[in-house]
């Protein structure tokens, strides 16, 4: 167990800091009698309702009810515990800390510990310096600034470059007091096949791995030419750096985070650099897509209390895999995830770059709940244009809608998707998640086919339902009528169908086909146009909405499988245009 700080310690930093410096890096602050106000950096607001009392060295929000010391400022805007807030505060306002009962050991692993940290912050200065003035560089300058990067926040995350060079790095660090083997203990050095050291990162842009504390405890390092063997490599684990505890940029997220309550996740360096460019502070990268216990926890300190974390990985199979893994360890937690849905092929630093950061809020703004993503993953896997697909996808659906609380919204909302996306009455999947055998009426499945896909076919799908439903609305209908293009109907007797019903508006039993499938359909239209309730507005957008979204679904799908990458794009925006649409014609939330 560590040794605690001396109060006397404690008490000489409290008294050290300067209370106005310390929030006006947070927030502006002016003078108003004996105190300083400003816009409180805890919640937004627009009239300023944060004060400080520079003398007596606290602070208070009439807003939201915040207040205390300079230690508890720290702690909560930086999301850090209270020994962390301590050395933050002792390290910038020069307070020498003093520990009480330190055993000879612990003291000598503590001050190895803070000789290679002090290591690491040398090199990483080193290597920052060297991307900007060495010649070179200039191909790793080229790159960045490819990726839309500015100087401005390279800089804020000190990205760096290694020379090529095998000892470069060795030899200043040794010049300037270092050990070989602290070099082999921060993971700079390596061995070579001759016995001697050689640098470990060469040739690469190098993006350091700090601590919530802003404490460089190793690095990433992206590769400049093929030969180079793998493309990313990052510090091996040591006594300092642990992979499965890093964040790549928590110490730059962490007050935006606690200012908003959430914290966006995605997997690349990059993308991190990309989306604080962009406005969106609150973003960190896991490095990969394996996120850790420990990197959850991390997430849900820096989230806050009631905060959410969005999870906004590749659209690829390994970045959904990853965040339903995440989901899974994340239960033991009281923690809010949700998933941004990104375009194939896509990641954030790549949409940001096409369209800017509006396209990732509009996408943060319209995540979807853990529920809401797995389930909508058990409909993407299995074949929905067949019946044994579509039986196979009920059967993985229910057991997750059973998760979701009974005679919930959500429950509902997850119903309504999986009723929309398997062309069946709401009832039917009500009926499988709760055990009850559906009325015959309601059976599409195990061997029967959609109305139109078969001879004399007259039960009636979402397809057919809305074309009722247009048939008995008059002229609303006839103008959703008009907006039903071919792909909307997924067969031809339906397509069929709505030519009558334009032809013949009001008599969809006038002039009668001889083709008796057609005849059969047209005829079960009219009896439930004659027989439900007459649609309002509302009705007849959402259902066109819900026709629209399995449309864009079905063509996604097509893109998949013959590659096209572009379209597969254009297709994710417009999915995610009408599923808000969706949301907000359901006064649902995203």
């Amino acid at each position: 167990m560590p040794a605690l700080y001396t109060q006397d310690s404690i008490e000489r930093t409290r008294e050290a800091v300067d209370m106005v410096e310390l929030v006006s890096a947070k927030t502006e602050l002016r003078r108003v009698g004996t105190r300083w106000l400003g816009l409180c950096p805890f919640h937004d607001e627009r009239t300023p309702s944060f004060s400080v009392d520079a003398e007596r060295k606290l602070y208070n929000c009439f807003g939201c009810g915040v207040g205390g010391d300079a230690i508890t400022f720290v702690r909560e805007l930086e999301a850090l515990d209270f020994p962390e807030a301590v050395e933050l505060l002792a390290e910038r306002y020069n307070v020498e800390l003093k520990r009480e009962r330190e055993d000879p050991q612990a003291e000598e692993r503590r001050r190895r510990r803070e000789r290679l940290l002090a290591l690491l912050e040398r090199t990483a200065g080193f290597y920052a310096t060297y991307l900007w003035e060495a010649e070179e560089a200039r191909r790793a300058r080229d790159y960045l600034a490819g990726r839309g990067l500015s100087p401005e926040v390279l800089g804020s995350f000190r990205v760096g470059y290694a020379p090529k060079a095998w000892d470069r790095l060795l030899v200043g660090a040794q010049r300037d007091g270092f050990k070989p083997e602290e070099l082999l203990a921060a993971g700079l050095a390596q061995r070579a096949r001759s016995g001697g050291l050689l640098d470990r990162f060469r040739g690469r842009i190098m993006f350091p791995l700090a601590d919530a504390r802003g404490r460089v405890l190793g690095f990433g390092a992206r590769a400049m030419r093929d030969e180079q063997g793998a493309k990313y490599i990052n510090t091996a684990e040591n006594d300092v750096y642990h992979k499965g505890r890093q964040l790549f940029g928590i110490d730059r997220a962490r007050a935006a985070a606690a200012k908003s309550g959430r914290v966006v996740v995605v997997e690349g360096y990059t993308d991190v650099l990309a989306l604080h460019q962009a406005g969106i502070e609150e973003t960190v990268a896991v490095m990969g897509t394996a996120l850790t216990q420990d990197q959850l926890g991390e997430l849900a300190r820096a989230a806050g209390r009631d905060g959410t974390v969005f999870l906004a990985f590749d659209a690829d199979r390994s970045g959904q895999e990853a965040m339903l893994r995440a989901a899974r360890i994340a239960e033991d937690r009281d923690l809010q995830l949700r998933v941004v849905q990104m375009p194939e092929g896509r990641d954030p630093a790549d949409l940001v770059a096409a369209e800017g950061g509006q396209a990732v809020i509009d996408r943060l703004a319209s995540a979807l709940s853990m529920l809401e993503f797995a389930v909508e993953r058990t409909l993407e896997d299995e074949d929905l244009d067949r019946p044994e697909g579509r039986d196979r996808a009920l059967v993985r659906a229910r057991a997750l809608i059973a998760a979701a609380p009974d005679r919930s919204a959500r429950r509902d909302h997850l119903v309504r998707m999986v009723a929309d996306r398997l062309d069946v009455p709401v009832d039917y999947v009500i009926a499988s998640v709760q055990g009850r055998p559906p009325r015959e009426e309601m059976r599409v499945g195990a061997g029967e086919e959609p109305v139109g896909a078969k001879q004399g076919a007259t039960k009636l799908d979402a397809e057919g339902v809305f074309l009722a439903l247009c048939s008995a609305a008059g002229k609303a209908g006839e103008g959703y009528l008009s907006r039903l293009t071919d792909a909307h109907l997924s067969s031809p007797a339906l397509r069929r169908a709505r030519d009558h019903l334009l032809a013949h508006p009001g008599d969809p039993l006038a002039d009668l086909p001889e083709d008796r499938e057609l005849a059969a359909l047209l005829t079960a239209v009219a009896v439930a146009a004659d027989t439900g309730e007459a649609a309002g507005e509302t009705r007849l957008h959402t259902d066109f909405l819900g026709l629209d979204k399995r449309r864009i679904e079905r063509e996604l799908r097509r893109a998949r499988a013959d590659g096209d990458f572009e379209r597969q794009g254009e297709l994710a925006a417009a999915l995610q245009q009408v599923r808000r649409e969706l949301d907000s014609a359901m006064g649902q939330d995203p």
